[in-house]
């Protein structure tokens, strides 16, 4: 049996398992441990073992659970509600202001965050019921509160983009400029549609009563103070790592520190709240670590059997594709993929095939870190079976159905391919901000 036709039955056997509901980290780890087993005899368990001791040895991979555990303790002290009663009250005057403003706080929360679920069930429990109350189209909310939710993945701190660095070796700080702009750009494109679609059909999303817009200057600025504390967590954390004076893992500690200080300072670090934060993290941080383990077990295995020089020769030499059609077709298999998996579950299954390929295409692996990133927002909410489609069921109210849900993000689906088109037509708006800082 050729090399080839070994490889194409491993990828076929492992999207089989995960097609039959198995856990991601078992149908990845089963599929490497038995081929490997099977190509090496019993020399083959080395493989597994080694990527076990790679992964302890991988003094970044700290920064996971310290990312994760900060972000839940600024969704669970509710410091995201004050944020929320600030923007409330700045764009509520503006047609669709309170959509508006539910994107800048996900922008907001994404900067301290760095995932897309935390956003999601923030907007969901916080945005979601006062948009309804206020009258706001149903279908319309919900996809601005999936929309927003998925640039967590994208803006610094990207946990997705630090999984992406580790896997791809690529520096972290500049991955996290990299996603700045794209980021930035997005979450514009997103306030640009609501505007537009607000001010054609303003019933879609009522400005506020004039008695509730009745507030005076002193007030509206002495809301701005709600920022002030995520302003302060997000300089301590990414601006000190952007500037040097931090490592990645530093940053993560300081980010994490100041969040818990944050929350004793609002007095609402409780013991239940920090069980439940601690809880969560740790299971979110054992999650992430099962799946990069079977990931490198099976990457091993590929390399042992040179399936990425294989499928290189296959797209370039036998279909002579050029290198823009081979990128292009990968984008289109994470969209694929992410009907089915998360952004975590699709790097680690596709990365050992893809860096090398993207590499060897000569294309800058830190801006297809970003075309990734935004492929994954895509995916995510791509019918019929998009990751955040059915969280947002999970999390919206009865009278939201599953087919507003689908409705809802079919425009915001096609803005964010317009931004994935003009980053990969425009690589300076990824590339711009690294050079720039790094002098490349």
């Amino acid at each position: 049996m050729s090399y080839e036709l070994i490889a194409i039955l491993m990828f076929s056997s492992m999207m089989l398992m995960l097609l039959t509901g198995q856990r991601v980290f078992a149908a990845i780890g089963f599929v490497a441990s038995v081929s490997a087993m099977l190509l090496w005899g019993d020399g083959g368990s080395e493989i597994a073992f080694s990527a076990a001791m790679k992964l302890m040895k991988w003094y970044p991979l700290l920064t996971l659970p310290l990312f994760i555990y900060m972000g839940y303790v600024l969704s669970e002290t509710g410091i995201a509600d004050d944020l929320y009663r600030m923007f409330h009250v700045w764009f509520g005057p503006v047609p669709g202001g309170l959509a508006i403003g539910t994107i800048a706080l996900m922008v907001v929360i994404s900067a301290m965050n760095g995932l897309s679920v935390a956003g999601m069930a923030i907007g969901a429990t916080i945005a979601m019921p006062e948009l309804l109350r206020r009258g706001y189209d149903k279908i319309m909310v919900t996809g601005v509160i999936q929309a927003g939710s998925s640039l967590g993945i994208l803006i610094p701190p990207s946990v997705v983009l630090v999984l992406y660095g580790i896997i791809a070796r690529q520096p972290v700080s500049q991955l996290w400029m990299a996603g700045v702009f794209p980021g930035l750009m997005m979450a514009g494109l997103f306030i640009l549609y609501i505007l537009v679609r607000c001010k054609l059909r303003p019933e879609l999303g009522p400005p506020l009563p004039k008695e509730e817009r009745d507030i005076g200057l002193k007030e509206k600025l002495l809301l701005l103070r709600a920022g002030i504390l995520p302003f302060l967590i997000f300089f301590f954390m990414t601006g000190l790592f952007l500037m040097g004076y931090t490592s990645l893992v530093e940053s993560a500690a300081v980010g994490a520190t100041a969040a818990t200080v944050a929350a004793l300072i609002k007095r609402r670090l409780t013991f239940s709240v920090l069980h439940s934060t601690v809880k969560k993290t740790l299971g979110i941080s054992c999650m992430f670590m099962w799946i990069i383990l079977a990931a490198l077990a099976f990457g091993a295995v590929f390399d042992g059997l040179g399936a990425v020089k294989a499928i290189e020769g296959f797209f370039l030499g036998q279909l002579h594709m050029t290198r823009w059609e081979v990128l292009i077709m990968m984008q289109l298999s994470f969209i694929l993929m992410g009907m089915f998996l998360d952004d975590t579950a699709m790097l680690v299954i596709v990365a050992p095939l893809y860096v090398p390929l993207v590499r060897a295409l000569e294309f800058d692996l830190v801006w297809y870190g970003v075309l990734y990133t935004i492929t994954c927002q895509i995916a995510y909410m791509t019918p019929p079976f998009g990751y955040n489609l059915f969280l947002m069921r999970a999390m919206a109210p009865p009278e939201v159905t599953l087919g507003d849900i689908y409705r809802s993000i079919l425009p915001f689906v096609l803005v964010m391919v317009t931004a994935l088109a003009l980053v990969m037509a425009f690589p300076e708006i990824a590339l711009y901000l690294p050079r720039t800082v790094y002098g490349q």
